[in-house]
């Protein structure tokens, strides 16, 4: 059986901490060059290589991120472990790690992670937002409980993943007031030619209103595509062109970028998905996020 080398390890985290072999030396009392050749050590039994030099620095290696998400936890527990021996309040928060996909609109990520802090007891949330098959890498790896997603993990990805469908709602056109009488009495078909903002290619939204265009024959002017929704409202609130939002939010969107209803298109649907790795969340406070998030979502599609 291969055993970790954990003095070698807490010298390879020490470095990553600190930035350099100099102050890590000292910390440890060890001179730069023993650290080194203790590192490459660890990088032999390992088999991959942790730092990589950019110019006189050593940055991490993507393999050398992991392993110090890994010594970071374990010396955590360590440390733990000798504070509850020696009867001292620990006071250990859940901890729930949970990926959002770049393309859900933030009031309703906010809304769909809120209630992991709700739960009794202390909850340690970590919420790491990114492109969906980045999460996805991270999920494979067991760096986060659940992502929250636009779309179920495609049967392409080399991850095994659980899709949980949260809900869904209908979308709504918002535009400021000076739109309104242009094209708010012949809606939808005053959306031909319409200036119109919408989010980029790569999103499920996206995808459905192009597809609801085409068979409505509906050629939209589009003066901006995007990939991060609020930046989205806040050309919305510029008054460049009308813009789609979920119906769970619209008035929250109405109220603070100061726009006004266009209309609404139940046809297109925008669905919210869970992925994990486990067909059952174990963790509580995932648990406890997919659950409040269908109750949430209801309510979007009984708008």
């Amino acid at each position: 059986m291969e055993w970790l080398n954990y003095h070698h390890l807490l010298y390879f985290w020490t470095v990553a901490r600190e930035g350099s072999l100099a102050r890590a030396g000292s910390e440890l009392h060890l001179s730069p060059s023993a650290l080194s050749g203790q590192i490459r050590v660890l990088e032999n039994s390992l088999g991959e290589k942790l730092f990589v030099k950019s110019g006189r620095r050593l940055m991490l290696s993507e393999t050398g991120r992991m392993v110090y998400r890994y010594a970071d936890e374990i010396f955590r527990l360590g440390k733990e472990l000798q504070d509850t021996l020696k009867d001292r309040p620990i006071g250990r928060p859940l901890r729930v790690t949970v990926g959002v996909a770049d393309v859900i609109p933030k009031l309703i990520a906010r809304e769909l992670l809120e209630p992991a802090l709700r739960l009794s007891g202390s909850v340690q949330l970590v919420c790491r937002e990114d492109k969906p098959d980045k999460l996805l890498a991270e999920l494979a790896l067991h760096e986060l409980d659940v992502i929250l997603m636009d779309a179920p993990a495609s049967s392409h990805v080399k991850v095994k993943a659980f899709n949980h469908l949260l809900g869904e709602c209908d979308i709504f056109f918002l535009a400021k007031k000076k739109f309104i009488s242009s094209y708010q009495s012949k809606f939808p078909s005053s959306l031909n030619g319409a200036p119109m903002l919408l989010p980029s290619e790569n999103t499920a939204l996206r995808r459905s209103l192009d597809h609801w265009f085409e068979e409505n024959d509906i050629r939209p002017q589009i003066m901006g595509e995007f990939d991060d929704n609020a930046l989205l409202n806040v050309f919305g609130q510029m008054g460049i062109g009308l813009f789609p939002t979920p119906s769970i939010i619209v008035e929250e969107v109405k109220r603070q970028f100061r726009v006004e209803v266009v209309g609404r298109l139940p046809e297109v649907r925008q669905r919210f998905y869970a992925v994990t790795v486990e067909r059952r969340l174990m963790n509580p406070a995932a648990a406890a996020i997919c659950h409040e998030a269908q109750k949430y979502l209801s309510r979007g599609a009984e708008t």
